[in-house]
């Protein structure tokens, strides 16, 4: 399942998240660090996530198998009045023991649905070193965009959210 994550939720994970982090480097993921990656270093990158989560700068998903961390993606918000209603799409990651099961699909899908309501309309993704592409987020297109695989009717199933913005477990 698909969650939301608070600060102090991501606070209680940050250990998994932290071996999430590890893995993703470690298995040549390229994300701005440089292997190995010590437990210090994804550490402190955690807490300056958490730390971004509190000012409103960042909303973080996991993709949670029961209460185990298999993925994550980061939503950045851009706070200034000229883009607020953009966010980009940073640090998506799933840990090689979940990989090939479509979580990376789902996290960016409700990603999209997590942002939608908030009149965001701009999505933008760096696609392996190539420049960064653009979608539409509306609610009506943002499936069909993103997602050309009947995905819609499962995506309250996967991401589970009240609509205070909260996660629910």
């Amino acid at each position: 399942m698909i969650v939301s994550l608070t600060p102090e939720q991501s606070e209680e994970a940050i250990g998994q998240l932290v071996d999430l982090l590890i893995d993703a480097v470690d298995s040549g993921a390229s994300i701005g660090f440089m292997p190995p990656i010590g437990k210090e270093e994804a550490l402190a990158y955690w807490r300056d996530v958490i730390a971004a989560m509190r000012t409103g700068r960042r909303l973080l998903l996991a993709a949670m198998d029961g209460d185990l961390v298999q993925g994550s993606v980061q939503m950045d918000l851009e706070p200034r009045a000229n883009g607020n209603h953009r966010a980009e799409v940073i640090k998506l990651f799933v840990h090689r023991r979940a990989r090939r099961r479509g979580l990376a699909k789902a996290l960016i899908l409700c990603g999209v649905h997590l942002i939608s309501p908030t009149f965001r309309n701009i999505m933008k993704f760096n696609d392996h070193g190539r420049p960064a592409r653009a979608y539409t987020t509306r609610p009506d297109s943002s499936e069909r965009r993103l997602c050309r695989c009947g995905a819609r009717q499962r995506l309250s199933a996967l991401c589970r959210q009240s609509r205070d913005g909260r996660a629910r477990r």
